[in-house]
């Protein structure tokens, strides 16, 4: 995020850094406008993106390299183009899902045991279903599962 925009959540919100504001209760309406704000935010960053990865596929001007060697360059950059857009996709999925829970008041809240899943957490990955504690069970088991 841009630091005006920092700012201008803290100016709005009340956090002194630019965070969500921690002086409120777990989930309160300021927190949770913050949350709603930065996802929404980093949402329109993805797709300004994904819309910038397409004007340039879309640009005929790289089909005139004659040279093997600079058009495998290019699928290359390509391939790596689209399957970063393929991830922003799958977030932005994660991102509406989020959005939704802040609407019906599960965010926040961990899916799996109930508990908070804590400010900072929620401030690194926004869109956290899972507290560190569940989330670090889950890829226990993965790594069992997989291993076994």
């Amino acid at each position: 995020m841009q630091e005006s925009q920092q700012a201008q959540h803290a100016q709005i919100l009340g956090s002194a850094d630019g965070g969500p504001p921690i002086d409120d209760d777990y989930m309160g309406p300021r927190q949770l406008a913050y949350f709603r704000r930065k996802l929404l935010d980093w949402r329109s960053t993805l797709l300004a993106e994904a819309d910038a990865t397409l004007a340039e596929l879309r640009d005929d001007s790289h089909h005139e390299v004659g040279d093997e060697a600079d058009r495998a360059n290019r699928e290359a950059a390509q391939a790596l183009d689209l399957r970063t857009r393929d991830r922003h996709r799958k977030l932005l999925g994660k991102i509406d899902a989020a959005i939704d829970r802040i609407d019906d008041g599960s965010y926040g809240w961990c899916e799996e045991t109930g508990e908070p899943i804590g400010l900072a957490r929620l401030e690194a990955r926004p869109v956290a279903t899972l507290c560190v504690e569940a989330q670090e069970r889950r890829e226990l088991r993965e790594r069992q599962t997989s291993a076994g």
